[in-house]
């Protein structure tokens, strides 16, 4: 089942970004806390998979390329336990064929497949959409209307 768009609040669901680059780590937490998500990390499979256990995120954003268990074994282990409903959305840095992303996608719990360097619009976009959130106004103060008040 489809989340309703706009029906939850951000602050009210937890993403797990799994990288092994701490410095890719700490952007996109930044640029998924600042949308207003909660956010837990890892830095490579097996810690992902505690991770998930332990705090029951509502979406993970996962490196395809992670020493040890790479992101495809943990998608395939995810899915055999109780997160199996919860949606991945899988990151490269590397250039994959056609062949292997449809492979990928087939995946029962990946709903995304992004390219790295990472667009934080397009990364937080697919995560609203995922998790049937509403995106904070522009500027975080409530005002959709943009820079100039009514009073004007």
């Amino acid at each position: 089942m489809e989340p309703v768009p706009g029906s939850a609040e951000p602050k009210d669901k937890l993403v797990l970004i799994v990288d092994d680059d701490e410095s890719i780590l700490d952007l996109l937490e930044h640029v998924v806390k600042k949308d207003g998500f909660r956010v837990e990390r890892a830095t490579d499979g097996q810690e992902a998979i505690r991770k998930v256990e332990a705090s029951a995120p509502d979406a993970i954003v996962l490196d395809f390329m992670l020493p040890g268990m790479g992101g495809f074994e943990v998608a395939k282990e995810l899915q055999m336990g109780d997160a199996r409903s919860v949606p991945i959305i899988v990151i490269t840095g590397r250039k994959i064929d056609q062949a292997t992303i449809d492979m990928i996608l087939q995946e029962t719990n990946v709903r995304e497949y992004i390219e790295k360097p990472i667009k934080p619009a397009v990364l937080t976009g697919r995560l609203h959409k995922l998790l049937g959130t509403k995106p904070p106004a522009p500027g975080g103060f409530g005002q959709s209307r943009g820079g100039l008040s009514s009073s004007w």
